[in-house]
């Protein structure tokens, strides 16, 4: 796995690539909490994951529950069919705000009253 953080449309975007497994996901789970206790709006973008296990969706749920603590917004963008499927096996595509797109997101955004 890798990963990469950029600077959005008012959000950290935390990008993951590659199989997040019990080896890299401390990884993950690091940049994601990094950049919410920078009081950052964080997206993780999960359009090159190809394999996510238990581990990597714990990384998702600490960085959802920190944003939630911090009252910031947090969402998963872009997630690939492998990383939908484990997501759905777990229902936490009930849980997680989850938007086809940064734009989308974005669109969202501007689309809510007092939304910035």
């Amino acid at each position: 796995m890798s990963f990469t953080v950029r600077r959005e449309g008012g959000y950290d975007i935390v990008q993951l690539t590659g199989d997040v497994d019990l080896s890299c996901s401390p990884d993950a789970r690091r940049a994601i909490l990094s950049s919410l206790q920078q009081g950052h709006h964080t997206l993780v973008d999960l359009r090159a994951v190809t394999y996510i296990d238990s581990s990597g969706i714990a990384s998702l749920v600490e960085g959802y529950q920190a944003a939630r603590k911090l009252a910031l917004r947090f969402g998963l963008v872009d997630v690939s069919e492998a990383a939908m499927s484990v997501l759905g096996l777990a229902q936490l595509d009930k849980v997680f705000p989850i938007h086809a797109s940064l734009a989308a997101r974005l669109a969202a955004d501007g689309a809510a009253p007092g939304a910035g």
